[in-house]
């Protein structure tokens, strides 16, 4: 088994809560998305997230709108529905709870 492959499993698990994270904090463009994810150290390709995007968006946990660019096409902003700031709710409890468990797990000492 490769640890790199299941490294990336690691993070893809997260990408969805992460995604939701970065939007709590307001709309963004793809492109803001990414640099929040990238400045976290979470890379991620233009080609995983917009099928996360579109699937979050079938979903009814994000929206969006187009707004005119100053330097270049107009740019698709997503934000949180009602809807997607509650499943984040959820996301975040479980969230905790797994950060508790993995904490508690990998400080076991060997008796």
């Amino acid at each position: 088994m490769k640890i790199e492959n299941t490294k990336a499993q690691m993070r893809k698990g997260v990408l969805e809560y992460c995604i939701l994270t970065v939007l709590k904090h307001g709309d963004a463009y793809t492109s803001e998305i990414l640099e929040h994810l990238k400045g976290a150290k979470l890379i991620v390709v233009e080609g995983t997230i917009y099928p996360l995007l579109t699937r979050l968006k079938n979903s009814g946990l994000l929206n969006y709108r187009w707004e005119e660019s100053t330097s270049g096409p107009p740019r698709k902003y997503y934000g949180l529905t009602e809807n997607g700031r509650l499943f984040l709710k959820g996301l975040e409890t479980t969230w905790e709870e797994l950060v508790a468990a993995v904490n508690l797990l990998t400080q076991i000492k060997n008796t």
